[in-house]
């Protein structure tokens, strides 16, 4: 499979001619060997990528030990936001190799209006925490999530997700439960601004705004 580039997944555009990973907030650095491994998972992403051939292909007549493979891994997951046990991009075959699973799509076709795009973000003690799109996971001291410093928080709490006009929060098991406003959630439970949000005993405030809205043209009717 030959790989036309540039080309998106979820909120990233991969362009291999610029070799250059973008994000929502701009460029998204990865070594070298990282990229050319991400360009090998969405080139292949039919199928399973064997550690061996992947080992070849990014070390030719090389030896190297397997954990650099996995740290390859581990830097695109951390870039991409991606969860190793809920993988949106990047799928683990256990003892065989990897697989890209996301959905790939042309990067040359017109972007989605984005104008009513909502912009999300948590506050806990006066500090903005923003919310990307897709899945922000909450929890206590794991890489990738919303961490929160608590005995009282699961190490994987609650799950936040961000489509491009609403979002829903959903409780992963916890120990001490996820609540909105008072009332314990149970399943995944859409949310409003200004929803006040208990992860365990830490008190937090959702809000949400619509994206921007194009300028109103004043008219001799409405000036006054």
């Amino acid at each position: 499979m030959v790989l036309r580039s540039p080309v998106r997944f979820g909120e990233f555009a991969l362009d291999t001619d610029l070799r250059q990973l973008r994000g929502p907030s701009g460029e998204l650095h990865l070594s070298p060997k990282a990229f050319d491994l991400l360009v090998l998972l969405v080139t292949d992403r039919s199928r399973v990528l064997p550690k061996l051939e992947l080992h070849e292909r990014l070390w030719p007549n090389t030896f190297v030990v397997e954990t650099n493979l996995a740290s390859l891994i581990a830097e695109i997951r951390q870039a991409l936001n991606d969860d190793a046990k809920h993988p949106r991009f990047v799928r683990t075959a256990h003892r065989v190799g990897y697989a890209f699973c996301g959905v790939v799509v042309d990067g040359t076709a017109p972007t989605p209006p984005t104008s009513r795009a909502i912009l999300c973000w948590l506050l806990k003690d006066g500090r903005r925490i923003a919310l990307g799109s897709g899945e922000s996971i909450v929890g206590r001291d794991v890489e990738g999530t919303i961490s929160l410093d608590s005995p009282s928080v699961s190490r994987r709490h609650a799950r936040i997700q961000v489509s491009e006009h609403s979002a829903t929060i959903e409780d992963l098991g916890s120990k001490n439960g996820t609540y909105v406003n008072g009332e314990r959630v149970s399943a995944a439970l859409l949310l409003s601004d200004g929803d006040e949000l208990r992860i365990g005993s830490v008190i937090l405030r959702f809000r949400q705004q619509a994206g921007p809205r194009s300028t109103m043209t004043l008219t001799s009717a409405n000036v006054r």
